[in-house]
């Protein structure tokens, strides 16, 4: 059975030597990194099982480095734990809104930080097989299903589903509400598919409020049209009578100003094999958070597809 490779970013070589120690000695492999902009190079090509990141660092600190991890859908998976300093409230405080899902507080007990990566390790690995809320297929299933895509030379499509505006929402109306509004999205999903889709298209819960879907490009268009129909006749329901008939919340923007937020809508980027040939799944990943991130900007529904074809020698 393969060693667990653990990352551990930090620009201290102390720190680094004694938690090499430490953990080679539980049986785990490690890999070094001196500071974030390394960090996130090694995170990105040796697919570590979790990543131990110091919170103050040159070129990119652990929060920029948890923010760029968890932005990839390909990474985002990657369980993080944060190294902080021993009063530093803000350190943790900004690394678990940043995306680690534990922190550490040095100087660490040995037996502590392994118990603690245990711990985070095990969570990890059970969030990934089934998404909690809705059931649906985790990350493990979504990366083993778009790299059988991919090497089966057949045409397919993956669809990347995100909600806008769904952190308002939840702002205002609190995660209850919240959950019920991705466990009503998954149902969407799963009825459109099951209408429109091939029998072996595929649908997983990255977690929150994203999704994916895998079909074929000849289904494509209408199972986007339909969930994107179906979700802005459901949206509206969400929401009280007053902000359903004034069309909009008031609410904090990511900046924090407060300001009118519309209603949830749904943005989907169509990343396709069509036109051209695809070989990496960091491909994909790629061009479906740049194709998402248009269809955002287009401030109401809409899905957007890669129109890109290959290149003639």
């Amino acid at each position: 059975m393969p060693k667990l490779k653990i990352l551990v970013v930090d620009d201290d070589p102390d720190i680094r030597d004694v938690l090499k120690i430490t953990l080679t000695e539980e049986g785990y492999e490690v890999i070094e990194a001196p500071d974030g902009q390394e960090g996130l190079k090694l995170a990105q090509t040796k697919s570590p099982d979790l990543v131990i990141v110091d919170f103050k660092m040159p070129k990119l600190d652990g929060r920029q480095v948890c923010k760029e991890l968890k932005k990839d859908i390909l990474l985002s998976h990657m369980p993080i734990i944060m190294l902080t300093g021993k009063s530093d409230v803000s350190d943790k405080v900004g690394g678990i809104y940043a995306g680690a899902d534990d922190y550490i507080v040095k100087p660490f007990e040995p037996q502590e930080l392994i118990a603690r990566i245990s711990m985070t390790i095990r969570r990890a690995k059970h969030d990934l097989e089934a998404n909690p809320l809705t059931r649906l297929p985790g990350n493990v299933s979504i990366l083993n299903e778009i790299q059988k895509r991919i090497e089966s030379n057949s045409l397919y499509a993956v669809c990347y589903l995100d909600l806008d505006k769904f952190k308002s929402y939840n702002d205002k109306y609190g995660f209850e509400h919240g959950d019920e509004v991705i466990k009503e999205s998954a149902r969407i999903f799963m009825r459109t598919l099951k209408d429109l889709g091939n029998p072996d298209d595929f649908i997983g819960h990255v977690g929150g409020d994203d999704f994916v879907i895998i079909t074929t490009p000849d289904k494509v268009d209408a199972i986007c049209q339909k969930i994107i129909s179906e979700f802005d006749k459901t949206s509206p329901v969400f929401y009280n009578a007053a902000d359903r008939k004034a069309g909009f919340i008031f609410a904090k923007d990511r900046q924090g100003v407060e300001r009118k937020i519309p209603l949830l809508s749904i943005s989907i980027g169509v990343v396709s094999n069509e036109k051209r040939k695809i070989t990496h799944m960091a491909e994909i990943g790629e061009i479906g958070a740049e194709l998402k991130s248009q269809a955002k900007n287009l401030g109401h529904s809409n899905y957007i597809k890669d129109q890109r074809q290959e290149k003639k020698p």
